[in-house]
């Protein structure tokens, strides 16, 4: 089985990912709420491990290069967020992945050429391992998109 935690953090440094992508070369606010829903603090303030995980997402590919910010909102986002060149690059790299083999073939017959190469970006995967809400899938992805680290 297994570990949730690890899903959670594939779907949410995937959903950093596509966030700071969709706005780029823009800097943006990023915030725990947007990509996860909306948080309940304890009668203390002190935020669900759930939100704390989707924040510590956030740092962690500021720390392997992937992002940069400008600050912390307190535990809420990050300011002044942008893909690092690193993180553009891995995005953006044409990956020919076993898991989208067959609808990769289906799409360069329905498309032009430089259209269904560019489904084949990282990107792509993971915007339809999202939307798929295929947890293998997913993983998959984001295994293949960590794998150089």
């Amino acid at each position: 089985m297994a570990d949730l935690n690890i899903l959670d953090f594939y779907k949410d440094t995937a959903l950093i990912l596509m966030s700071l992508q969709r706005v780029f070369p823009r800097k943006m606010e990023l915030f725990v709420e947007d990509l996860i829903g909306p948080d309940q603090v304890d009668e203390f303030g002190l935020h669900t491990k759930r939100h704390e995980a989707c924040f510590g997402a956030m740092l962690w590919l500021s720390d392997e290069g992937f992002l940069k910010y400008g600050a912390t909102i307190r535990q809420d986002g990050i300011d002044q967020a942008f893909l690092t060149a690193k993180g553009l690059i891995r995005l953006t790299t044409i990956v020919e992945a076993p898991w989208s083999g067959r609808e990769a073939s289906n799409t360069e017959e329905e498309v032009p050429r430089f259209e269904a190469r560019e489904r084949l970006t990282m990107i792509e995967h993971m915007r339809r391992a999202v939307s798929s809400q295929s947890s293998e899938q997913m993983t998959q992805v984001m295994r293949a998109f960590f794998n150089e680290l």
